[in-house]
């Protein structure tokens, strides 16, 4: 169930983030998807696991709502993906206050051609949910680590550094 006031933060150790605002268009939509898979492979989470699967499905999603239902002509999105020692969290941030997801996520009907992006979100992520910014909102969704075979602590953070050993620009945190 989705947190509508306060994501979850994790309290451990942040090991890497990517932060990158793009285009609310669908190529910018495309390249989001394309650049969160990335990173996590250099992090360590290889393109054909589990984990980097369902990111990538996640960040499909929530990019194609940015973009779909969030865009403001002239406004990009913001993307950003942070792995911590136990969850990976994606979060994705647009211009549009007044268009927030809906508090639940029940499944369209049979015949409709939309609304399944966060049913996909929900099954996939520990949880989700939606945080309001001075312009905007960010949603964000969550991965629990151990759940995800072969992306477990120990096989991330064997082939991490620390947040403090990255530049300061890759630190910088999704507000």
């Amino acid at each position: 169930m989705p947190s509508r006031t306060q994501p979850a933060v994790s309290v451990t150790a942040v090991l890497h983030t990517f932060v990158q605002r793009l285009s609310a268009t669908p190529r910018g939509a495309r390249l989001a998807r394309r650049l969160a898979r990335y990173h996590l492979d250099g992090w360590g989470i290889a393109y054909d696991s589990e984990l980097s699967d369902a990111a990538e499905a996640i960040v499909a999603e929530l990019v194609a709502n940015a973009v779909t239902h969030g865009r403001v002509e002239g406004r990009d999105f913001e993307v950003a993906v942070t792995l911590h020692t136990d969850t990976l969290r994606i979060e994705v941030s647009d211009t549009r206050t007044e268009r927030v997801p809906p508090e639940t996520t029940e499944p369209p009907a049979v015949d409709e051609e939309s609304g399944r992006g966060l049913v996909i979100v929900a099954a996939l992520a520990a949880e989700w949910g939606v945080t309001g910014r001075a312009v905007g909102k960010t949603v964000w969704a969550q991965l629990a680590l151990p759940d995800f075979p072969g992306a477990g602590r120990s096989t991330v953070a064997a082939r991490t550094r620390p947040a403090a050993a990255m530049p300061e620009a890759t630190q910088k945190a999704s507000r």
